[in-house]
């Protein structure tokens, strides 16, 4: 059994430094891998991005991450990702990475992901030459995502993970507005997931939504926001399986929730 930590929405400033390091330390009593679900920082400055590099710095444990809205802000996510790639974190945006976690080999796709909404109220490419590249920068990081667990099944991974920052489903959003669920998510990604296929899917992003979730093809969403779980990071179970020919049903694949 693989245990994944996974915490997002952290949203470190410098008055946070040191916050989290204590939990952080206990990792490798408690989990394999630790897995951050964006909003690392406050506003996306390199400032604040040291503090999470600090935070993460020389673990016992593979630290992958990807970046959230938050990240994005100060218009330097290549900096961003730059500090804390060099602290050791594997930061994705459109790829994959794999760990080994005793005899199991654990992929993990990861993308910033982005919203629009799901089936039956989602926005569409048409109109405006923005809204078609909003829709398409949505679609694009679906590709990506679909793209990248594809490959980490065909390396041979024990285990496959989603790791995005916005919502693949709405179930994690239960709590929050509906009128902003278009914001928060996209049924891109989910649909990315279950043709690709994967044992679990991480985002954050949703502070008011609901931790527990599952795409239409059954694979487990849980929401890592930190207003969500409550705590520095969460852990969950995934048992470790022999890889699956490409396109089997994902609903075959187990993965269980600490």
């Amino acid at each position: 059994m693989i245990r994944v930590a996974a915490v997002g929405d952290i949203h470190m400033g410098p008055e946070s430094q040191g916050l989290l390091r204590p939990a952080f330390e206990t990792l490798p009593e408690r989990a394999d891998l630790l897995l951050l679900a964006g909003d690392l920082t406050r506003h996306g400055t390199l400032e604040e991005a040291q503090v999470v590099a600090r935070e993460i710095q020389g673990l016992a444990v593979p630290v992958v991450a990807v970046l959230g809205n938050h990240d994005h802000h100060h218009e330097r996510p290549d900096e961003v990702t730059a500090v804390l790639e060099d602290a050791g974190a594997r930061v994705l945006e459109g790829q994959g990475t794999v760990v080994t976690c005793g005899d199991a080999r654990v992929g993990v796709a990861g993308t910033k992901g982005f919203g629009g909404g799901f089936v039956g109220r989602c926005a569409g490419e048409f109109g405006e030459p923005v809204m078609k590249e909003f829709v398409r920068y949505s679609r694009r990081s679906a590709e990506t995502l679909q793209a990248s667990l594809v490959a980490l099944d065909e390396q041979g991974c024990d285990v496959r993970i989603a790791l995005t920052h916005f919502s693949p489903v709405p179930d994690t959003l239960a709590g929050e507005p509906p009128e902003i669920y278009p914001f928060l998510g996209s049924y891109l990604l989910a649909e990315a997931i279950d043709t690709a296929g994967a044992d679990l899917a991480v985002h954050g992003h949703a502070h008011l939504g609901t931790e527990h979730g599952m795409t239409s093809g059954g694979v487990k969403v849980r929401n890592v926001a930190q207003p969500v779980i409550g705590r520095a990071f969460h852990v969950y179970h995934v048992r470790a399986r022999a890889p699956m020919p490409n396109g089997t049903a994902n609903a075959m694949r187990n993965g269980m929730p600490g």
